[in-house]
């Protein structure tokens, strides 16, 4: 099969298309492209699957094609083909499960009484879901799961899909088997684990290159969301949100991942409940701003319903759940912009000219003159990589329909369009800067070695940077330890964050995309600071040449010496509400968190940060010497799961140099 696809592949016709200045910008590392190696179904479900079985949709897709009016719609033969698609779709995975259903059956006259009893259920419940809306708990879940396989199946395995706000999806099945005394919690329980194991079962297709080095993991990033609010606005916490917590810390599997939405409503036995679990150190849940998260949404053009319904998939990204196509295009390396802006729009690794010219770095007056040159290398990089994703996003909903993604998402039936080609209620294409700490902080030690104390000659300073600090030892410990540094609540170095993060905003947000949507700002790495900080020379903040950037919004790794509590009313400066995500990592000692005022002290932490309107944050709870062990003996440390950026992954697992950037 693999000879048959190459340079047939789509991945092979985008590198075809694009044009030479997009490839030179792509390989030395100034951005990296999502959709050259994924698939764009980076969504999650809302409740509709619940409510209603597939042959529902199919009567409506049925309906949709007798109403097209072929005299007066000129895309009628496309919306034509496009929902007869929709309609194939439907009637294969419903096959799909009655093949299920089929298999059982044949294998239970042969089973043994308990486990034939087992088999007819599935049966029963494959026969049933998912072209019928379920009726109890265990059709709910399977009914699920059958919808999941057929997205992956289209698409890939790596596309980010997942259920949502579960728990909320579950309750009813639940208190009503419970009701009905068809349901215990120890039954709801063990079959919650069989659909955990089921996702643990699906990794990531390999990856290759570039896409290898930015998202350096084999889980798919489905990312269940717990609590939150209803669309009514009232908590969204039940007793399966409960469950699910239980289920997530006595299984601690890499997948599915997990957050908790947490409002100003979700009552702080929830919230100390998920807290218990982080403190187990498998860095998951991760925890997100339930109120801004709806209010990023608003700002989007949502309706408050849309908004409230909606949450975070993958990493933490905001989206309108079962409404939304948010496509993901790659990462743009912060640093390397400030390297162009330093060096006259040259690559100073290769010599090459990326950028505009700005100017010598000799000739700058002043600081704003520096920071306009970054500025002017940030608008050419960001104009060539969303031109890129025009042609990509297009290529995509010519080439590559998702018809059944395409049933599962709101309006994409009645517009009879895919879901790659503006189908969907809202179409958002996010681009993620990688390194604000990293910048925030080699801004401020130019700014204030060069401009304000004239310490250093801006032309010295770049060839000290060139150097990699090679005989220059002290101005590296002047930059480490002297310059102000953002993650301190520092109001010299949180200010440049602002400013940069400002501009950035103003170049991406409200672009127009391909699919009558928009370009939105994210703040968010994976793993893509490492391979960025690889493709980088030595930056002004002391960071040697090679060495990773800062991670999310978090500050340089070992630069925030003030304590969580800077670190929050640092990252709380940047307004999270402009942005469709931002990720935040903190790292604990276990010792910190012992007994319940270790607790008590976090819950206030995280209630205070959100208070600030921050968007989310996670935790890493492990002792250095613990990591430092597992490198050494990994056999024995197999089992060591750590927040990474996003996900959490087994440690030794993980690249060498990821892992000391973890260790960091």
């Amino acid at each position: 099969v693999i000879p048959y696809w190459r340079g047939r592949s789509l991945r092979d016709q985008i590198f075809r298309e694009l044009p030479p200045e997009w490839h030179e910008a792509y390989g030395a590392g100034l951005f990296t492209e999502f959709m050259e190696q994924r698939a764009p179904g980076h969504t999650v479900l809302d409740g509709k699957i619940y409510g209603r079985g597939l042959l529902a949709f199919r009567e409506e897709a049925e309906r949709a094609i007798t109403a097209l009016d072929f005299a007066q719609d000129p895309e009628a033969l496309d919306k034509r083909e496009q929902l007869r698609a929709m309609v194939i779709a439907i009637d294969a995975c419903i096959r799909f499960a009655e093949r299920h259903a089929e298999a059982a059956e044949a294998l239970a006259p042969t089973a043994d009484p308990d486990r034939a009893a087992e088999l007819r259920r599935i049966a029963e419940v494959c026969r049933r879901v998912p072209a019928h809306a379920p009726r109890d708990f265990h059709e709910a879940l399977q009914a699920y799961w059958f919808c999941h396989l057929g997205v992956i199946t289209e698409l890939n395995g790596w596309d980010a899909f997942s259920p949502g706000h579960l728990d909320q999806h579950l309750a009813p099945f639940y208190a009503r088997g419970l009701a009905e005394g068809t349901l215990t919690r120890e039954g709801a329980k063990e079959l919650l684990e069989c659909f955990f194991v089921k996702f643990n079962n699906h990794p990531a297709p390999p990856k290759v290159g570039v896409t290898a080095a930015e998202s350096g993991t084999y889980t798919d990033f489905a990312n269940l969301n717990l609590a939150g609010l209803l669309p009514d606005g009232s908590d969204g916490s039940s007793e399966v949100t409960h469950l699910l917590l239980e289920v997530i810390e006595e299984m601690h599997l890499l997948q599915p991942s997990s957050n908790v939405q947490v409002s100003r409503k979700t009552p702080d036995n929830l919230l100390k409940h998920a807290l218990r679990v982080i403190r187990k150190g498998y860095g998951f849940p991760s925890l997100f701003n339930a109120d801004a998260v709806v209010e990023e949404q608003l700002r989007q053009g949502k309706t408050l319903e849309d908004a409230r319904e909606g949450g975070c998939s993958g990493c933490v990204e905001v989206g309108a759940f079962g409404k939304e196509a948010y496509i993901l295009t790659g990462y743009v390396n912060l640093v390397k912009l400030l390297e162009l802006a330093l060096h006259d729009g040259r690559d100073p690794r290769t010599g090459r000219q990326l950028g505009p010219r700005t100017g010598d770095p000799a000739t700058f007056p002043d600081f704003d003159a520096l920071f306009s040159a970054f500025e002017a290398q940030a608008r050419h990089v960001l104009d060539l990589k969303i031109r890129g994703n025009q042609l990509i996003e297009r290529m995509y909903a010519t080439r590559m329909p998702a018809p059944f993604l395409s049933v599962l998402t709101d309006d994409c039936i009645a517009k009879g369009r895919d879901y790659n080609a503006g189908g969907a209620r809202y179409n958002n294409t996010f681009v993620q800067a990688v390194g604000i700490g990293s910048l925030a902080d080699s801004l401020a030690a130019l700014k204030q070695v060069v401009f304000e104390q004239r310490a250093l000659a801006l032309p010295a300073f770049v060839e000290a940077l060139d150097r990699d600090f090679r005989d220059d030892e002290l101005l590296r410990q002047r930059l480490l330890h002297r310059s102000p540094k953002y993650g301190n609540d520092d109001a010299a170095a949180d200010g440049l964050m602002l400013r940069a993060f400002r501009f950035l905003f103003e170049a991406i947000d409200g672009r127009p995309n391909g699919k009558g949507g928009a370009y939105r700002l994210e703040m968010l790495p994976t793993t893509c600071h490492v391979y960025f900080g690889q493709v980088c020379q030595a930056s002004a903040d002391g960071r040697r040449a090679g060495e990773p950037l800062s991670e999310g919004i978090s500050p340089v790794q070992g630069a925030d010496r003030c304590g969580p509590t800077a670190v929050l009313r640092s990252a709380a400066k940047m307004d999270h509400v402009k942005t469709g995500g931002t990720l935040l990592n903190l790292k604990f000692t276990p010792s910190l968190l012992e007994g319940d005022a270790g607790i008590d002290g976090l819950h206030h932490l995280v209630r205070t940060y959100f208070k600030l309107d921050g968007h989310h944050v996670q935790f890493n709870v492990v002792r250095a010497e613990t990591l430092r062990e597992a490198q050494a003996n990994p056999g024995a440390h197999r089992d060591l799961i750590v927040r990474v950026a996003g996900y959490s992954d087994y440690f030794v697992d993980c690249s060498a140099e990821l892992q000391e950037e973890i260790i960091r």
